[in-house]
């Protein structure tokens, strides 16, 4: 496959379970390396970054994340300083800033000092991004961010997402299982199926009745939002239907 991730552009990755979203996802953050081919960062090969300065070039939340017990919303996001850090390690007046940036991003200012196990798991799920979003990378990678959300919380978390590639320039690859959700957020849509790339471009261009049915082997009807103008696909359910 060949794929490109544009500064200022939400970047999804969508496809069947098992067709390799998160190892693709996997191999651009350096943590599988390709049995082929290259991953690239302005034309610079990721291995040849030591593993402090790729961390200044791209974040990587992967799913389920977990927090040492006890520890609190401020100080999971601190974690994402890490590669800004100095020898001694303490918290820069920059590092402050960039946490409180983050925090507010994530409307979590409020909650700075509650432990993340004491969060629901919307505001969880908001703590682990705001630490990748302290990082101030330039490219984020970030693996189902809004599985098992509801609907609310899951468009506020990529409303975040959109407004911070958009307004800091920075590119944002995401794994997402709502096709509508994907189709609504997304500059790029990215289709695959059985560790292939199927199709890649705007979902106006890419959303269709017909790469559903290919790629998923989904029977859906696709029309478009009147308000927002983005493809929405509604299922053909069938009575009597069974699996």
């Amino acid at each position: 496959m060949s794929l490109e991730a544009l500064p200022g552009q939400v970047t999804s990755l969508i496809g069947a379970n098992g067709c390799g979203k998160s190892t693709l996802l996997k191999t651009l953050a350096r943590v599988l390396e390709p049995s082929d081919g290259q991953v690239l960062i302005n034309d610079q090969n990721i291995t040849s970054f030591t593993a402090r300065n790729l961390a200044k070039q791209l974040s990587y939340l992967p799913q389920s994340p977990l927090a040492p017990e006890g520890m609190t919303v401020e100080q999971l996001v601190a974690q994402g300083r890490y590669p800004h850090r100095g020898i001694i390690g303490r918290l820069s007046k920059n590092d402050k800033a960039a946490i409180s940036r983050a925090l507010n991003a994530t409307h979590l200012s409020q909650l700075q000092t509650m432990p993340v196990s004491q969060l629901s798991g919307g505001q969880r799920q908001r703590a682990w991004i705001a630490m990748t979003l302290a990082q101030e990378a330039p490219i984020m990678l970030l693996d189902e961010p809004t599985t098992y959300l509801d609907l609310k919380v899951q468009v506020d978390i990529m409303s975040v997402l959109r407004e911070v590639a958009k307004e800091q320039q920075r590119a944002v690859i995401v794994v997402l299982h709502d096709l509508n959700l994907a189709a609504a957020f997304s500059d790029q849509l990215v289709m695959m199926k059985a560790g292939r790339l199927c199709y890649s471009g705007t979902p106006k261009e890419v959303f269709t009745a017909d790469t559903l049915a290919e790629v998923f082997d989904l029977d859906a009807h696709v029309s478009f939002d009147p308000v927002a103008g983005h493809p929405v696909c509604f299922p053909n359910v069938q009575q009597g239907a069974s699996l």
